[in-house]
């Protein structure tokens, strides 16, 4: 729909709030490999046509749509990340493939709650896959939109294109496989070659954007080839699955092409899945199940930082001066405020069993709302408080329940991460157990009082008092190692902790840091993830002033913004890792910092966000220190990859 002025417009097609695309937790959307755009926090679960136009694409699993406007711009509307695993689960389409719809039609409604619960994400994101023959997107201000009232984005076509034909028409490549004819049998059989041939695959499928391996052996994939090719718009790997980004309307060419020249069987994304899990290790596979955990919980955690932060500036003395008072003594009308935000602040780590509790119990398949329970009763107020049990043990003064002879300790687990992780997996296998033998209509009555009463007894007699020691000595042993060797721990850590994220395992050491702050009050390893991502920011920059390529300049650009306020992924596989060499100025950085840092001994009371705002969750004492390192993972991964790309790019 266009405008007086030659302005193309496009509504938004759903209601709820905006999300910028880097924030969207799919590599596929966030480096924008199919196109620029914006994702939308939807409200209502309906989604309307934006424009006047073409259905060219409905996946059969309903969960995204290709359109075409009567003026040549392509849109795609994904809704929700990893959505097609549903297989059409919670959608309704309202319009098939081939359809001309007009501004405001039906086009998809779905269950919002279903796809929260069952997906990795339900941001919707919405790209042009088009723009490049347009002018430059102007994207929408609003920080939420109303579906048709808002305008989501702007644009005119460029002088040379007539906006009328389809794009996929229009690159239509010529080459075609001798042995069947078929459309892009030459870009499939270069993608095969490209990831190892046929006998490295053990399924293959594709979604609405992107094919989908279960390789052999991922080393054997040639990723340069792959980017030198014009059909491929990215490549990853996650979860044990190859994906290489194709787009909307040509991806089911491709992968027919591909199926049609080599012979390999059809498989379902089911079929793909099970082979990618195949691959995985124990390791690999619980480091998949923490992350699953703690990634749900983290904005509260993170919240929770922030808000410790500013309570540091408040009550804390020696801020504003090394012997200077506490704000609130010289300020005493402040004191209450900082209370209040302190209350405010605590109240996630002071009930961060209940969180893990209910991300764990989900999780692992069982009732969520039993996990809450159960994390709280883990810190029920009649239970002594674990922050008191070392003393309690030096006075013998722990109280006890008498059962049967047996003598149990009545102490909480404030803190802890370990006793509520098992004791959330026992709940969830027993409630499970029940739910398929009891009578729908004696469920309320005997399974989740049974399940907590079970549970609640193991995790006070057994599982409690074994985990907790468990916890304590990974606790004193790490605090004794780097008390030890301060230098060569940080140093260490520093140089790891960005590989740890490519292979997903710096999740592990999320549990690491909220034990270490539970059990002691603060964590030595979190500045160091927070000095690691301003340094692959800063990398990124320094790529985005050596290099003239626009593209590269715009994704370093964005990437570099995203690194900076704590999300790398885009930062590191966009563009560090691609080119190498700002990776490894990434690690130099943060390992001169983080020895640096932990020899100052710079400590965090929190988990805040890791990256330029990460002072505010160090503690006071430490904050000049911290500065200095961030002045050191800018300075010389910014330095070290200026000059190597000034003279390869």
């Amino acid at each position: 729909m266009a405008n007086k002025e030659n302005k193309m417009l496009i509504y938004a097609p759903m209601s709820g709030d905006v999300v910028p695309l880097d924030k969207v937790p799919d590599p596929t959307f966030a480096q924008k490999m199919m196109g620029d755009g914006i994702a939308i926090d939807s409200k209502d679960g309906k989604v309307v046509a934006p424009v006047d136009g073409e259905v060219v694409q409905l996946f059969p699993t309903k969960h995204a749509i290709g359109l075409v406007s009567d003026s040549g711009i392509e849109l795609l509307i994904h809704i929700g990340i990893d959505t097609v695993k549903l297989d059409g689960e919670g959608f309704e389409a309202h319009v098939k493939q081939g359809d001309k719809v007009k501004v405001g039609d039906p086009l998809i409604t779905f269950d919002v709650e279903l796809i929260k619960e069952k997906a990795d994400s339900h941001l919707t994101p919405i790209i042009v896959t088009n723009g490049d023959q347009f002018e430059t997107l102007e994207k929408t201000k609003e920080k939420e939109v109303i579906a048709l009232d808002s305008v989501l984005f702007t644009t005119k076509a460029k002088a040379e294109t007539t906006g009328t034909e389809p794009v996929e028409e229009k690159n239509k490549p010529s080459m075609k496989s001798p042995s069947s004819g078929m459309q892009y049998s030459e870009e499939a059989l270069d993608i095969v070659a490209a990831i190892g041939g046929v006998e490295n695959i053990q399924a293959a499928t594709h979604c609405v954007t992107r094919l989908r391996f279960a390789l052999k052996d991922e080393d054997k994939v040639n990723g340069e080839a792959l980017e030198e090719m014009q059909i491929v718009k990215g490549s990853f790997s996650v979860n044990g699955q190859y994906q290489i980004v194709i787009g909307q309307g040509t991806v089911d060419k491709v992968y027919k092409a591909m199926v049609a020249e080599t012979g390999i069987e059809e498989a379902s994304k089911d079929d793909v899945k099970a082979a990618g899990g195949q691959k995985q290790n124990a390791l690999q596979r619980a480091i998949k199940t923490l992350a699953d955990i703690f990634i749900p919980i983290l904005p509260a955690i993170v919240t929770a930082g922030l808000l410790m932060g500013i309570n540091n500036i408040l009550a804390n003395p020696g801020i504003f001066g090394r012997e200077a008072p506490a704000l609130i003594e010289t300020y005493p009308q402040w004191a209450g405020i900082a209370d209040m935000i302190n209350i405010i602040a605590n109240t996630a780590f002071t009930f961060l069993p209940g969180l893990i509790g209910w991300s764990a119990v989900k999780r692992f398949g069982g009732s969520e709302l039993l996990g809450i329970v159960l994390g709280l009763i883990l810190v029920h107020p009649a239970l002594m408080n674990a922050w008191d049990y070392s003393s309690a043990v030096n006075e013998g003064d722990i109280p006890v329940w008498n059962i049967f002879g047996l003598e149990v300790q009545k102490i909480g687990y404030q803190g802890q991460v370990l006793p509520v992780l098992v004791a959330s997996w026992v709940l969830a296998k027993i409630d499970i157990f029940l739910r398929k033998r009891v009578h729908d209509s004696l469920q309320l009555l005997v399974v989740a009082p049974v399940a907590l009463l079970v549970t609640g007894f193991l995790s006070f007699i057994v599982i409690g008092p074994i985990t907790f020691t468990i916890a304590n000595w990974i606790t004193e042993g790490l605090v004794t190692t780097f008390e030890a060797i301060p230098v060569i721990g940080g140093l260490l850590y520093g140089a790891i902790y960005a590989p740890l994220v490519i292979t997903g395992m710096h999740h592990t050491f999320l549990a690491v840091d909220l034990q270490l702050i539970g059990s002691t009050g603060s964590t030595f390893l979190w500045p160091i993830l927070a000095l690691s991502n301003i340094a692959q920011g800063a990398a990124v920059f320094a790529m985005m002033l050596a290099t003239r390529d626009e593209k590269l300049k715009g994704l370093a650009g964005t990437s570099g913004i995203s690194a900076w306020l704590g999300i790398t992924e885009p930062a590191m596989f966009g563009v560090n890792l691609r080119y190498k060499y700002p990776f490894i100025a990434a690690v130099i950085g943060t390992s001169i910092a983080g020895a640096f840092i932990t020899l100052q001994g710079v400590k965090a009371n929190s988990i805040g966000v890791g990256g330029i705002p990460a002072p505010l969750s160090i503690v006071p004492a430490g904050w000049i220190s911290f500065l200095i390192g961030m002045v050191i993972v800018i300075v010389i991964p910014f330095l070290i990859t200026y000059f190597i790309a000034k003279r390869k790019l």
